[in-house]
């Protein structure tokens, strides 16, 4: 399955067959090597939230398991535009940062089980699982693991958590960060200084079955 540059699709991650946000996107190109595709600032966005309006990150993971109801709350993406990869079969994806200025900032690797692909006609879209770990690549190619606290925090409840295989998670992340190191693609200025056509605007509202249950 492959998308068409120029569509609007929306980028999910799942939590146990759980929606837990949802990124409405731009295909920039769709080949071989992988998903290239692009969030506007100011995107209509969504994330899973605890009943008393909390996300999950704004409570301790023990406290979120068991909560009893949540939602889905509605917002707009409130950073600067961002560019993501994801490679075929990978179990990572590349996010390119821009400063406020729209200058190339920082590389982040967000560790995630590799996308499943869906398409309804009307609407189409890819669900991963995000791992939580992550690794924050700087334009000398530098870098630094990041949320490892809420990695081993959630890993204390495998009964409740997505992630089963810290050591695969790991192994991940040290893979790419030797690529980052070596300054091999994707972390060889590639799509540095990208920018999108005029028309690729915010659309105003998450498009109608953003939150079709997930694939995974």
């Amino acid at each position: 399955m492959r998308f068409e540059p120029g569509r609007l699709i929306v980028h999910r991650n799942v939590r146990r067959g759980r929606i837990g946000w949802v990124r409405p996107a731009r295909v920039v190109s769709d080949d071989e090597r992988g998903l290239l595709i692009w969030i506007a600032r100011g995107t209509p966005v969504a994330a899973e939230i605890h009943a008393d309006g909390r996300g999950m990150r704004a409570m301790p993971f023990a406290e979120w398991v068991t909560a009893p109801s949540y939602g889905l709350g509605v917002g707009r993406w409130s950073g600067p535009s961002l560019l993501k990869f994801l490679p075929t079969g990978a179990a990572h994806s590349v996010w390119w940062f821009s400063d406020e200025q729209g200058r190339f900032a920082n590389w982040y690797v967000n560790l995630e089980e590799p996308g499943v692909r869906w398409d309804d006609g009307t609407l189409a879209g890819v669900d991963v699982v995000d791992q939580d770990l992550d690794v924050v690549v700087r334009p000398d190619r530098s870098w630094q693991w990041k949320d490892e606290d809420e990695f081993t925090e959630r890993l204390a409840f495998p009964e409740h958590y997505w992630v089963a295989d810290e050591a695969a998670v790991r192994a991940e992340g040290k893979r790419v960060i030797a690529l980052a190191e070596a300054g091999e693609f994707p972390f060889d200025g590639t799509w540095c200084d990208f920018t999108p056509p005029a028309d690729w605007t915010a659309p105003p509202a998450l498009p109608p079955g953003w939150d079709r249950p997930p694939v995974r």
